[in-house]
């Protein structure tokens, strides 16, 4: 089974996070995509993040009617920092016949090199590398020093329409009062509003 493995903080989760999570599916022919929150991401050890409940209850109320998106808790249900060469190696081990596949903004590809074990990552996982809109690529000059052909031979290019849509501009709508109808699923949107989600803290979170 191909599965598109999709991390993230999910702070809240939007749609531009689902239109993403759906071109993969269909242009790399996935079987399933996991949405697989983050614990502690180690870039944002230091930043304010929505409670793991939340957060979960926000992407099945999101991925809720298509049979192909799951939530999966892997990172949640462990401790210390949500590094995503560890999540690799613990779903392959429990699922070595899944053919993995990890779903990440084009943009993060020049950081890819300064990942922990970037060449590792490739080996478990082909890359997909999420183009909005017609953005160029990041050069892939750096990252080839570090892991060699699997630079190109282990990293496709999927594109998406350009949705500008960032969890930090939600938060902050939602803190000065303004609509975020259509930015979010409707029912995430009335679940940030049930729960007062947002309404007094601007964390740095913007995945």
């Amino acid at each position: 089974m191909k599965v598109g493995i999709f991390g993230g903080t999910f702070d809240p989760i939007h749609c531009g996070h689902v239109i993403l999570a759906e071109q993969c599916r269909e242009q790399c022919k996935l079987d399933e995509v996991w949405f697989v929150p983050a614990a502690l991401p180690p870039h944002k050890l230091t930043t304010s993040i929505t409670s793991p409940k939340s957060r979960c209850e926000m992407i099945e109320f999101a991925i809720a009617g298509n049979p192909a998106f799951r939530l999966n808790t892997i990172e949640l249900d462990r401790t210390g920092p949500s590094f995503t060469v560890t999540t690799l190696e613990q779903l392959h081990s429990q699922k070595v016949s899944h053919e993995l596949f990890l779903l990440i903004g084009a943009d993060s590809l020049k950081d890819l090199p300064h990942w922990r074990e970037p060449a590792r990552i490739l080996e478990l996982a082909t890359v997909v590398a999420v183009n909005r809109g017609d953005r160029p690529l990041p050069d892939r000059s750096e990252l080839r020093v570090v892991v060699g052909s699997a630079a190109d031979q282990r990293i496709v290019a999927v594109t998406m329409p350009g949705v500008d849509i960032s969890a930090t501009d939600i938060r902050g709508r939602v803190q000065a009062g303004r609509s975020i109808r259509y930015l979010v699923p409707r029912a995430v949107e009335m679940y940030i509003h049930d729960q007062g989600l947002f309404r007094s803290r601007d964390s740095g979170v913007s995945q």
